[in-house]
């Protein structure tokens, strides 16, 4: 049954470095629009990264623009969210989706469109 895993969240300190990857497993990933989201407790879910299949054109939160970088591993079957400079207000789950026929704008539009279970990421001050 084609599905998504996240994986890479943990803990680290402020200004900290962390790597979630999304691996496809039954489908090939590299022909869909791959996203990034996360939910802090108690805020809306928010697109955080967004990365198109052929030309690779990505989108990011302005949040997020100039920490964190969307790359897509194709000998993986994933998508890596490289991520930089954490702040403790980057703390949330973040879980992955993947998307056939919508834009990167879409996806970081929609963020409710797209569920899965996640990895939890924690910045500490």
């Amino acid at each position: 049954q084609p599905h998504l895993v996240e994986s890479g969240g943990g803990l680290v300190q402020s200004g900290g470095s962390l790597t979630l990857t999304c691996t496809a497993s039954g489908f090939t990933l590299k022909y869909y629009v791959v996203g990034w989201f996360r939910q802090a407790p108690g805020k809306e879910r928010e697109g955080v990264s967004a990365i198109s299949g052929g030309d690779g054109d990505t989108l990011y939160a302005n949040s997020v623009k100039d920490r964190f970088t969307i790359v897509r591993d194709t000998a993986k079957n994933a998508v890596h969210l490289r991520m930089s400079n954490l702040r403790p207000e980057d703390t949330a789950l973040y879980y992955c989706g993947a998307d056939p026929e919508n834009d990167i704008t879409h996806m970081m539009n929609h963020p409710n469109d797209y569920q899965n279970r996640g990895t939890q990421v924690t910045v500490s001050s």
